[in-house]
């Protein structure tokens, strides 16, 4: 496997279309621990039809609902050479939602992929990938942006830049403003892999235990979603039309059952956060960066 600079920034994927409803977004806000007391009125209204809101985060996952196809292959020029990335050597670093417009419901939506970047570690130290998702609806215009980093640990000494990639967000130094905390569930991965991602590290005891964990953890997309949570409660009064993108960087797994406290800093439209396990003082969310409409 090897990564061929600069073809790699030629990489993209195939346009296309994708449909999600109601279903995917309550599945998303419950597998993200929405709803959990059915008598909370705030939260009702991202698991329930009527007048159903959507949290931000969910689009990380509705691109690849059941009714989307959720792995297209890469499309080169012609003469520039693909590259393979050594995904069993792969970790998730970064992600970040941008929202053009706010998330309706449901709706029928084009999703087009590319490299943005890849920077090189060298030989033995990894590289960082920067993917990019564009969403645009039935007239064209741009409705959501998605981006991520991968850090491909088995991938280093390519040949590419070693600067240049995107700094972290950095959070205050002061105290923070606002601290809330939300306690997983024990079966919290088994039901937000229902989204999509159905890696047995989250499930299988004994593929996690072979991972080295000693049972199953969180998907970090999950508790990226919690993050998101944490704004809307603490910063929006539960109004996700108020967030215009959410960006964080994975640091440290979360297990199931684990309380995830989150910090948040509120600097006009910026609101810093990060997020740790209480039980094991764990920083499992850095460089947090939500920015207002």
């Amino acid at each position: 496997m090897a990564i061929f600079y600069p073809d790699i920034l030629d990489q993209k994927t195939a346009p296309r279309t994708f449909t999600y409803g109601d279903k995917d977004v309550m599945l998303y806000a419950l597998g993200v621990g929405m709803g959990q007391d059915p008598m909370n009125e705030t939260e009702l209204p991202f698991v329930y039809e009527k007048g159903l809101k959507v949290i931000p985060t969910a689009a990380t996952v509705l691109a690849g609902s059941g009714r989307a196809n959720s792995g297209p292959a890469p499309v080169m020029p012609e003469g520039h050479r693909p590259s393979q990335i050594n995904f069993l050597m792969v970790v998730h670093g970064e992600q970040k939602v941008e929202l053009h417009k706010p998330l309706t419901a449901g709706g029928t939506y084009t999703a087009q992929g590319r490299t943005a970047g890849a920077y090189d570690k060298g030989e033995g130290k990894g590289a960082v990938i920067i993917n990019e998702t564009v969403w645009t609806d039935e007239n064209g215009e741009k409705v959501a942006t998605l981006t991520g980093s991968t850090f491909a640990r088995g991938d280093g000494g390519f040949g590419g830049p070693s600067e240049g990639a995107p700094e972290p967000h950095v959070v205050p130094t002061r105290a923070p403003d606002i601290s809330v905390d939300f306690t997983t569930r024990e079966d919290q991965a088994l039901l937000y892999r229902l989204n999509g991602d159905r890696n047995p590290l989250h499930s299988d005891p004994d593929i996690a235990r072979k991972a080295g964990f000693p049972r199953p953890i969180l998907h970090g997309l999950c508790t990226y979603g919690i993050t998101c949570r944490a704004v809307l409660q603490a910063i929006t009064d539960f109004d996700p039309d108020q967030i215009y993108s959410h960006q964080a960087r994975f640091s440290a797994p979360v297990f199931p059952g684990d309380t995830i406290t989150v910090d948040l800093w509120k600097d006009g439209k910026n609101i810093s956060f990060e997020a740790r396990v209480k039980e094991r003082n764990v920083t499992v969310i850095k460089n947090g960066l939500t920015v207002l409409r």
